[in-house]
């Protein structure tokens, strides 16, 4: 039915696969790491574009067949056979949407009329005529459509039971190649089969319905697993329990457990609850610390984290004003060498904590400097790092922002003299680099580079209003407006209408 389309246009684009689910939704927070809530507002814009949906895949859907034969008492038997049924002169009407606390979404669509054309043969075989006709026909119909469909837990997926289906027909009128008023033996062989073609089309626009739900659910599980998914690295977004249903939102739960080498992370200490999140806004997400301590982890291995400085941009970089002084070996390799290069990298796996002030991050990084050689090392160091890092979002772009904790430098080297460097004034001078230039940078690169990643999975194509990011003891929610995301129906309609 087409409320199926808009329930899993609602729902199957929060929910992806599973191997499991938990019957009951609260014992299954501690393995739940991400949570989505879309609140009756968001669901309003959704309902918009659901009669979209159903015209453009209505056009294209294809009717089977038919074949019968009836007696007809005086006049003897009756057969007829249907075939080439279309259906064209679509338009829809209003569509109307209720969600129900504890069971799951009533959807009406009103007045939909369409005009169904095919061929029809039919023949009269008695002592009284012999009739067999090969005729056009056309159907003239004005419908509502409804389905109140179930949501359970099943086949590794969140499912809908769509077999409450109906269709009142408020007009249904069949004519033979045209006619409108129909000669006596038409119109007693309308009469007739008008009722076998009501049931022919009513099975078939429920079973065509809930093809395109199929096909939907495809392509929404689809696009977000690769929306989450780059490189080697993937996270798991398969639900933990059903969803569950409210008179003002419907909230589904998912694992958001990394996969990187063949390697699955495990979330079982998760600290979900129902009042982590409000009502007022449309859209939701909950995400778990759980959930960005492995994907940090895989995202260490698999070299993610490296980042080389050279040139102009180097010496750019320290014209930063420092209270240290600067070592001289620095000085001399910034202004003599002609292609200094610094390259830095995490050498440890890094680990964060979110809290009420932000997400504290610990890393080890290591550096090293070359100014003579791309070979030679002049300067090599290694420096713990934490730093209370919060986010936001605007005009499409990732902006993250840092607030040094702690820095200090545990090993620094000059290798060509193969003399550690345990002098306080150059100690000084590495840590208040990392903390005034290195810090910085490294933002900003993450900032460019995970608003293009973000990109390329087509988050800029989202219109999305008035975004936060609010961080909390162990998790962080984002919250949010958006507009129809038209893209996605875009894209959805041609794979649909290939």
């Amino acid at each position: 039915m087409p409320g199926d389309i808009f329930l899993r246009l609602l729902l199957l684009s929060l929910f992806g696969t599973a191997h499991g689910c938990v019957q009951d939704p609260t014992s299954a927070y501690k393995y739940t790491g991400i949570v989505c809530r879309l609140t009756y507002p968001a669901a309003v814009v959704l309902n918009e574009k659901t009669t979209k949906v159903i015209e453009a895949a209505f056009q294209h859907a294809r009717y089977p067949s038919m074949q019968g034969e009836k007696s007809a008492g005086f006049f003897g038997k009756v057969s007829y056979g249907l075939e080439n049924l279309e259906i064209y002169n679509l338009s829809i009407g209003q569509s109307e949407f209720e969600l129900r606390p504890g069971e799951g979404i009533g959807l009406e669509i009103n007045n939909v009329s369409a005009v169904f054309s095919g061929t029809i043969q039919y023949g009269y075989d008695s002592w009284l005529v012999n009739v067999a006709q090969r005729l056009d026909f056309e159907v003239e119909t004005q419908i509502d459509l409804g389905i109140n469909p179930k949501l359970y837990c099943g086949n590794s997926k969140v499912a809908a039971d769509t077999s409450d289906c109906y269709l009142n027909f408020h007009k249904f009128r069949l004519y033979l190649q045209g006619d409108k008023e129909p000669n006596w033996l038409k119109k007693l062989f309308t009469d007739f089969i008008t009722f076998t073609v009501k049931m022919v089309v009513k099975g078939q626009i429920c079973k065509e319905i809930n093809k395109l739900a199929d096909i939907l659910a495809e392509f929404i599980q689809d696009t977000a697993g690769d929306f989450l998914s780059d490189g080697g690295i993937s996270v798991d977004i398969g639900v933990t329990t059903a969803p569950v249903i409210t008179a003002n939102y419907i909230e589904s739960y998912h694992k958001g457990l990394t996969t990187y080498l063949n390697s699955t992370s495990v979330i079982n200490t998760s600290v979900y609850h129902p009042n982590h999140l409000t009502e007022n806004r449309m859209l939701y997400f909950w995400f778990s610390d759980e959930v960005f301590k492995p994907l940090i982890a895989a995202a260490h291995q698999d070299g993610r984290f490296k980042l080389n400085i050279s040139s102009e941009e180097l010496k750019t970089l320290f014209e930063t004003s420092l209270s240290s002084f600067k070592p001289e070996y620095i000085e001399k390799c910034l202004l003599e060498s002609a292609s200094p290069e610094l390259r830095v990298w995490s050498s440890s796996v890094p680990t964060l904590n979110t809290s009420t002030i932000g997400t504290s991050v610990w890393a080890q990084a290591t550096g090293e400097l070359y100014c003579e050689s791309q070979s030679k090392v002049t300067l090599s160091f290694q420096t713990n790092i934490t730093v209370d890092v919060t986010a936001s979002y605007a005009d499409k772009k990732l902006f993250l922002h840092g607030k040094q904790q702690e820095i200090f430098v545990v090993q620094a080297e000059l290798p060509q003299l193969n003399q550690l460097i345990h002098d306080e004034a150059q100690t000084e001078f590495i840590r208040e680099a990392v903390e005034k230039i290195g810090i910085p940078k490294v933002l900003s690169v993450l900032e460019v580079e995970i608003t293009r990643l973000m990109d390329k999975q087509g988050a800029n194509l989202f219109d999305i209003i008035n975004p936060e990011v609010l961080h909390q003891e162990g998790y962080i929610v984002t919250q949010m407006d958006f507009g129809f995301p038209h893209h996605l129906l875009v894209n959805f309609l041609k794979r649909t209408l290939q």
